[in-house]
């Protein structure tokens, strides 16, 4: 027992793990129907809207049909109020211009219906790109319950939130370098939409000498920049840079709720790191990403593996992450779990697949109820087991 049990974990097997997976799947979809059924107009029990942030996307394409300012956030609370909001609450809308052209169609419809075709697509392209990497990796799926148990998915359905857009277009574009460079460029660029995800894809790139990709995501990334000066105005980048330090402000200040929030910043801020010296861990914590994966890719043709590492170190590159975005930790699963299945488990490896695939059901309870930060550990585990894995195939 002791370390040795979770070291080898080898009571972990597969039909204990299917089990496991049915649970988490029956309580995804009981809370999921319990929301549902139970709401009223469209109101939780809470008195929330369904689909929580969506409400901020939606009114930002109905304004922007208007021909309002969408960063404009006395017009935006007003906006947001005038359909539904509970009082003193606001969803904020700090997303650059690229992620104007993404929300302009929401406006076309009502609130529910464009709600329901936001998850359909963008839920639709995440298990498209998952499914391409379950292929790469030589498995097959993913399966239904393997999607259903999985904690992010059904707290970005309730959130409807952009992280199957995000997991879609990173996951996509970095599955797609050895084969369609230009094309992963391509959606690679389109993922600057919410950039704090993409800031260990250049350095994998450049390492490794993917100058097409970068090629196609630098000319991707200036459409869409363009795209959105042209279709809305180009004082849309000013009025952008004239909000960026409230969404600092918000950040630093936890006003978004660092037990929300799954990074090292936020961990350590919660148990009462003074904010300075929070953010100097962050930065090293960065650094330290930066680097491992700049030490992996280092000359070295673009593989699955690495790909795969971009994606485990995206959550811990940046201060501002939530567990919804935690569906970007589906791809470095999988790819652990398939060298696994190949040779064999290694030390921490079954117990960090499971602990990383449960965790987002867990973080924030355990944050809000006990103040305990459980996400910057988990996280940390995946990307270093992640890494030995590109490292040992690099050198064998």
């Amino acid at each position: 027992m002791g370390v040795d049990f979770l070291r080898r974990a080898d009571w972990l097997g597969a039909e204990r793990a299917r089990v496991y997976l049915m649970l988490l799947a029956g309580v995804n979809i009981l809370m999921l129907a319990v929301i549902v059924f139970t709401a009223k107009d469209g109101v939780d029990r809470n008195g929330f809207l369904i689909g929580t942030d969506f409400i901020s996307f939606w009114t930002s394409g109905r304004m922007l049909i208007a021909g309002s300012n969408v960063y404009d956030i006395a017009a935006h609370v007003a906006a947001q109020r005038a359909f539904y909001t509970l009082p003193g609450e606001y969803t904020a809308f700090f997303y650059p211009p690229t992620f104007l052209p993404f929300v302009w169609p929401l406006g076309l419809l009502p609130y529910f219906p464009a709600l329901a075709a936001w998850l359909a697509v963008t839920g639709a392209g995440w298990l498209a790109a998952l499914r391409g990497w379950f292929r790469a990796l030589g498995m097959a799926g993913p399966g239904w319950l393997l999607v259903l148990a999985f904690p992010p998915v059904i707290v970005t359905l309730t959130h409807g939130q952009t992280a199957f857009l995000v997991a879609a277009l990173l996951g996509g574009g970095l599955l797609m370098v050895e084969k369609r460079p230009w094309l992963a460029g391509v959606l690679i660029g389109l993922a600057t939409m919410k950039p704090q995800f993409g800031l260990l894809v250049p350095v994998a790139l450049l390492v490794s000498g993917q100058w097409r990709t970068i090629a196609g995501a630098g000319a991707s990334a200036l459409a869409l920049a363009g795209l959105a000066a042209l279709a809305f105005g180009p004082q849309v980048w000013s009025d952008w840079l004239a909000v960026t330090s409230a969404a600092g402000s918000a950040t630093q200040s936890g006003n978004i709720g660092f037990a929300k929030m799954v990074s090292l910043f936020a961990g350590l801020s919660l148990i009462g790191v003074p904010s300075g010296a929070a953010f100097a861990a962050q930065i090293a914590m960065s650094l330290a990403v930066a680097g491992a994966v700049a030490v992996a890719g280092w000359r070295r043709a673009f593989t699955p593996g690495l790909g795969a590492l971009v994606l485990a170190g995206a959550p811990l590159a940046t201060p501002f992450v939530l567990d919804y975005d935690m569906v970007l930790t589906a791809v470095p699963l999988a790819y652990l779990y398939a060298r696994a299945q190949a040779t064999g488990f290694a030390d921490w490896e079954r117990i960090t697949i499971a602990a990383a695939f449960a965790a987002a059901a867990f973080a924030r309870p355990l944050a809000i109820g006990l103040g305990v930060p459980i996400m910057p550990l988990v996280l940390s585990a995946l990307f270093v087991l992640v890494w030995r894995r590109v490292r040992a195939e690099a050198a064998g």
